[in-house]
């Protein structure tokens, strides 16, 4: 069983930068694919970043250049660092796990979820 839990959320202006951080119980992270995903009000889901146990990645388009996702597996936690942020990120995100890359970049069924934290960018 892998808890997720995310931090790092806010208010900022546009222009502005957050970094999102997803703390991992359990023993095992390193071989969990990492992913953070947000859905804005009446929107659909989408994935935001992934990265493999071993640091490979993938970005949407709409986040290359300005998102940056990391992990530091000694510590069991993944992060997105969110640079240049507008007001079409405002959404809430949510960390998520998987077992297998190819599921994490199709947007899931994942085997774990964290609760989520509010992301709001002013403009």
């Amino acid at each position: 069983q892998v808890q997720l839990v995310e931090s790092g959320g806010g208010l900022v202006q546009a222009g502005g930068s957050l970094r999102l951080s997803c703390a991992a119980s359990g023993r095992t992270f390193s071989r969990y694919a990492m992913g953070w995903l947000r859905q804005a009000p009446g929107k659909e889901r989408e994935l935001v970043g992934a990265i493999t146990g071993g640091g490979s990645t993938y970005y949407r388009d709409s986040v290359k250049g300005r998102f940056i996702i990391s992990r530091d597996n000694a510590k069991n936690t993944v992060y997105l660092q969110m640079n240049d942020l507008k007001p079409e990120d405002t959404a809430v995100y949510y960390c998520a796990a998987d077992s297998t890359w190819a599921t994490m970049i199709k947007a899931g069924p994942y085997d774990y979820w964290g609760q989520g934290t509010q992301v709001t960018v002013s403009s």
